[in-house]
């Protein structure tokens, strides 16, 4: 417990909070470290997280700096699922110690009615002396409070969630905010080889960073992660197009076994092909193209093209369509008839 902050250390009163030029720092995929510092400790802080560990992240930092700002503060997390009514009112009610206090809140979409009626009265004349830090995890339960936040202008960290594009960016990120380096090559490995989901993306990230001395290349990425490739559409794609056929069915068997979709294992091939297809169009100026690709997509394309002649690439594309008409109901077995195009396309690979 404390007498008194520091004047540094004493939160601004919360109508000061209300104006603030820039009340929402918002990040789809950003690294969070990098952009909290834009909004101070106030009153009410919300943070909207798409992304589940970005969220975390955000609201551990939070943490942090209220322990810096104030070491003895008394820190209380409410199970907004379980609330029961008046309990706001006890925590924020004037205390006989004057110990600084924080109240934390980290599913507010878990709300029931009993809080959401003491929050919003809350809102309408909170604590100066507390700090509130709720978080919303997505979803449509809890929207008045969004919308009560957002007429209040209180202070906001809005983290989107992390489409699939931009996962070599979660990775490289990574690696800036602990000023390290990454080769491209090893960033595109490891998002093959974890797989979607941003947590384990970040978390073979911090791995590499503990163990890897200097710049992390693609070696170092398949010396820890060899074997943990995801079954997705684009990995079965990328190993037909590097010519492993066999790796490329043993992926295609265990995505049908996860749950995959068929049409998206075609949909994956078809992009792939295309892509390669546009860029010998780009080339010959035979046809107008307009890519519309990240350069490492193109980059991509374009050294594959050193193995895949235009016959061979013709050929594919004319398997693909047929798989594509398969798995659209043409066919009984859409699994087979995606194998049977795999191991059609892999014998094309060598035609000149």
């Amino acid at each position: 417990m404390i007498a008194a902050l520091p004047n540094h250390a004493r939160i601004r009163p919360f109508h000061d909070a209300l104006h603030r030029p820039q009340n929402c720092v918002r990040t789809p995929c950003n690294n969070v470290y990098m952009l909290l510092p834009k909004i101070d400790l106030a009153p009410l802080i919300l943070i909207k997280s798409g992304e589940p560990v970005y969220g975390e992240r955000a609201l551990d930092d939070l943490r942090r700096r209220i322990r810096v700002a104030a070491p003895d503060a008394v820190i209380t997390a409410i199970d907004v699922s379980q609330y029961n009514s008046g309990q706001l009112a006890m925590l924020t009610s004037p205390s006989l110690f004057g110990e600084q206090r924080a109240i934390v809140v980290p599913d507010l979409e878990k709300l029931n009615t009993a809080f959401q009626s003491d929050l919003l009265a809350y809102m309408s004349s909170p604590e100066p002396d507390i700090w509130m830090i709720l978080k919303h995890n997505g979803g449509v339960r809890g929207k008045k409070i969004l919308d009560a936040c957002a007429r209040a202008k209180v202070p906001t960290v809005a983290i989107g969630k992390v489409a699939n594009k931009d996962r070599p960016s979660v990775v490289t990120d990574e690696v800036k905010s602990a000023k390290r380096a990454i080769a491209p090559e090893a960033v595109h490995a490891l998002v093959d080889a974890v797989g979607s989901d941003v947590r384990e993306l970040l978390s073979a990230t911090d791995q590499l960073l503990a163990d890897v001395q200097g710049k992390i290349d693609e070696s170092d990425v398949h010396r820890y992660f060899a074997g943990r490739i995801e079954a997705t559409g684009f990995n079965v794609a990328d190993a037909v197009v590097a010519g492993n056929t066999g790796q490329a069915v043993e992926l295609l068997r265990h995505a049908q076994h996860t749950g995959a979709v068929p049409v998206m294992i075609v949909t994956a091939l078809a992009s792939k092909f295309r892509t390669m297809a546009q860029i010998i169009g780009l080339r010959s100026n035979a046809i107008p193209v307009d890519l519309q690709l990240n350069s490492w997509v193109a980059d991509k394309a374009q050294r594959s093209l050193r193995v895949w002649s235009q016959r061979a690439i013709g050929v594919a594309i004319c398997e693909i369509a047929q798989a594509d008409y398969d798995v659209k109901g043409g066919s009984r077995d859409p699994w087979y008839s995606i194998e049977r195009a795999i191991l059609a396309i892999g014998k094309a690979r060598h035609l000149r």
